[in-house]
């Protein structure tokens, strides 16, 4: 799995969510470098943010649409200081699968991850991790 993300304190707290759940996790600090990674190490599944400097999220997603159809993507988005936007809306009309609003719980990253790759979501225990990933 693959998590493109600018903040560096949303993909530590998501990589330890989803490695818990016993994902393995490869990060990208912007859509440049996820593209890049998505070539050389083929994930089952994106996460990626949608406001990161270099390119920014719908320019990812709609690129790596273009090149694998059937890459599941999780948008994921804060909606930074223009917070009417619906930045998600659009990313789904770019290609995202599945979309979370900053902040969301671990529950709501791994069902929407274990939608996508059509497995249960795996259990996660509120005493083994309760911070939820807000970060823009």
């Amino acid at each position: 799995m693959l998590l493109i993300d600018d903040e560096k304190l949303v993909r530590v707290t998501l990589t330890r969510i989803l490695v818990r759940a016993g994902y393995t996790i490869v990060e990208a600090a912007n859509g440049e470098e996820g593209i890049a990674e998505v070539a050389r190490s083929h994930p089952d599944l994106v996460i990626c943010d949608i406001l990161m400097p270099t390119k920014e999220g719908i320019e990812t997603i709609r690129d790596l649409r273009r090149s694998h159809p059937d890459l599941p993507i999780v948008a994921i988005s804060g909606g930074g200081r223009l917070g009417s936007c619906d930045f998600l809306r659009h990313a789904e009309q770019f290609g995202a699968r599945a979309t979370l609003r900053k902040p969301f719980s671990p529950e709501e990253v791994l069902g929407a991850v274990g939608r996508l790759l059509d497995e249960p979501a795996p259990a996660f225990s509120e005493e083994a991790f309760a911070e939820k990933v807000s970060a823009g």
